[in-house]
Parts: structure tokens; sequence; C-alpha cells
């Protein structure tokens, strides 16, 4: 289905069996708010239109449930790593601009997404974990809050893993926060070695409707706020 210049998105459980939903539309931070309460995201390349997705099954992680394996105790253990939020937006998206995805050609955050995605991180939506060794960005994430999900877009590292440690303190972020669940979108090895599971899109959009529409945290999230390494299992 086209979208009109006025996206009003047909129901997530019309999309087909890649999940892709509808096609156009725009970027602007109400259609990607709506989108992603909505279930849906866009995904696509430079030179196409905006493909909007809602994939069954859908991956999601449960903060409580992150796996945290003994290398990456060790690596928290590391004295010269530490955790930032919002403090490097537009680097984390940079660098995760030149991430490939698996069976995709080329970047899929095209300038387009990252204007887009950058005006909401000013608007208190999206939100950057960056993760230093040695005081260099060497790895990171970032993603869309709204109520009470996080709603994963893309990480990088550049350090093993320091993806996985941006990941780590912002489980501990969301657990503070009392956050029910992380979009994670699509089911990889990775995230499922990480406690990720698959829920069917019927529930997955039965969880973010009520989830969302609770009060979440809206604005910058202060490194004040950063939970502290530990080595605990959660």
């Amino acid at each position: 289905m086209h979208l009109p210049m006025a996206v009003q998105f047909p129901d997530p459980e019309s999309a087909d069996e890649q999940g892709l939903l509808a096609v156009g539309g725009n970027l602007e931070p109400e259609t990607l708010l709506k989108a992603y309460k909505s279930g849906i995201f866009p995904w696509y390349a430079e030179g196409q239109p905006i493909f909007w997705w809602s994939p069954d099954p859908r991956m999601i992680l449960y903060p409580g449930e992150f796996r945290i394996s003994h290398s990456l105790k060790q690596t928290l253990h590391k004295p010269d790593l530490h955790c930032t939020f919002d403090t490097s937006f537009p680097e984390v998206i940079r660098w995760c601009s030149k991430i490939e995805r698996e069976g995709q050609e080329g970047t899929w955050l095209t300038p387009e997404m990252i204007k887009a995605y950058t005006l909401l991180h000013k608007m208190g939506y999206a939100h950057s974990v960056e993760t230093w060794f040695d005081g260099k960005l060497a790895g990171g994430l970032y993603g869309i809050a709204i109520g009470r999900v996080f709603f994963g877009e893309s990480m990088f590292h550049l350090v093993r893993d320091a993806s996985k440690v941006a990941l780590y303190y912002l489980v501990q972020f969301l657990k503070i926060n009392h956050f029910e669940l992380i979009d994670v979108q699509q089911s990889t090895a990775h995230l499922r070695h990480l406690g990720a599971i698959e829920i069917s899109r019927s529930d997955f959009l039965e969880q973010i409707k009520k989830a969302c529409a609770k009060k979440g945290v809206l604005g910058k999230w202060h490194t004040e706020t950063e939970p502290r390494s530990s080595t605990t299992d959660t």
C-alpha cells in the first residue's frame, strides 16, 4: 500500500510475509512516533521510497532477561572502560550508518534517516549509549524511547564487546526506570544469545500499546543517572 502525504498507516497485521506493510510517506517526527507506537519501523536503502515494516514474529528483549556472558563480565571489569548516555548521538548514528546488515548492500541509514533521528534526539525521544575505551569511542547503540518501551535501532563496535557493554548499561538504566521491553525488531543468533526471544506480532502490538501509554523518561538521559559497572547476573 502506498501512503498519502498525511500518513495513515494500515493495520500492521496486514503486512506481507516478509513484514512489509507500506511504501511512501515521510519521516517527520509525528510520523515516526506514530509508527513506532503502532509497531512499525522504516527500513530502506538510499534511492528507494520509504519502506515501512512490521515483521511477524517480532524479537524483543525483556530487561530482566538480559544474559551476561563470562567474557562480558571480564570486559566490564576493565578500568579503562566507561559508558555515557546521550553525549555523542551524531557520532553513534554515523558509525551505525557504516555497519552493513546481512543480506543488504550499502547503508540503510540514509542521510534523510540520520536527519530524522537526530531531530528526534533533540526532541528527547531518540537516545544513544556510548562505550569508551581509553577515552575513545569504541561502540554504542541508539534507539527510540516511548513510554516504557525502548525501540532499538542499531549498534556498532570498533572494539570487541563494546556494543554489548552499551547494551548492558542500557538494560540497567531501563530496569531502574521500569521499562518493560526492548524491541530489537528481527531475530539474530547474537541477540538470542543475549536473552532476546521471538513473540507473535499480535502479542507484541498488545504489549507496546500498554507500555507506550505509560509515563517514560523524556528528554536527555543524563550521564549522572548512568548505572555503574556491576558484574552481577540480571
